[in-house]
């Protein structure tokens, strides 16, 4: 009788992503916050709809409830909370998202151990420039640096930096800059027609934009905690 031959177990791999999350980081009292994220809305209709959303409650004191219900009133609101940061992952019910830490992603897998040679990853790009307009619908997302647009931003287009953003045409869409903290970043257009400027977290809408600077050359950048749009000489 021929000897029965086990099937060879499969190891368990696992991989990880790193993916493009805001954070929000709420302030007391809660009802005026959410205040703040409404007029947000009501500029921007659905502009958090499917996106990533991490809350940084380090600035806050709530108690497992009233975090709980926060995560509830932003989901209500189409704001879907990926996870929590600022708060003790053993205070939490096991129904509220997961307490998130920073981290690139990576591949873990089982193998034998072996010595390897490591070499550096290259240095990053340290801006992009895209000779095409960038047209309604389209999303660019580039954090390690500078975004330059040779063309004008299309409304319902959206361009998210690591550092300053320079568009040669005209700015119809959303404009993100300095995500990664870098407030010293800057948002340049020939012609300033934007649905919402960000710098470093600190936004403008349309509404908030000046008709004297309506389809003039204008610059972004911040004053402290005030982002200012002033004419580009």
């Amino acid at each position: 009788m021929d000897a029965k031959v086990e099937p060879q177990r499969q190891l368990m791999r696992l991989r990880g992503r790193s993916y493009v999350a805001f954070v929000f980081s709420p302030f007391m009292p809660i009802v005026d916050w959410l205040a703040e994220i409404d007029a947000t809305l009501s500029n921007s209709p659905g502009f958090f709809a499917g996106r990533p959303i991490v809350i940084d409650l380090a600035g806050v004191e709530l108690s497992p409830h009233g975090i709980a219900h926060l995560v509830s009133s932003l989901e209500s609101r189409g704001v879907r909370v990926l996870g929590l940061e600022g708060v003790e992952a053993g205070a939490l019910d096991a129904s509220l998202p997961p307490v998130l830490n920073g981290g690139r992603g990576c591949v873990v897998e089982q193998v034998e151990p072996r010595k390897v040679e490591v070499k550096p990853p290259p240095p990053p790009a340290p801006s992009l420039l895209l000779r095409a307009p960038v047209r309604s619908g389209q999303r660019i997302v580039f954090t390690e640096g500078d975004v330059t647009v040779l063309g004008s931003v299309g409304s319902g287009a959206e361009i998210v930096a690591g550092g300053s953003i320079h568009v040669y045409g005209a700015l119809r869409g959303r404009a993100m800059a300095g995500i990664n903290g870098n407030a010293a970043a800057r948002i340049y257009c020939q012609k300033i027609e934007a649905e919402l400027l960000a710098i470093d977290g600190y936004y403008q809408t349309a509404e908030d934009i000046g008709d004297m600077l309506r389809r003039q050359p204008a610059q972004a950048w911040l004053d402290g905690e005030v982002l200012r749009i002033t004419p580009l000489n």
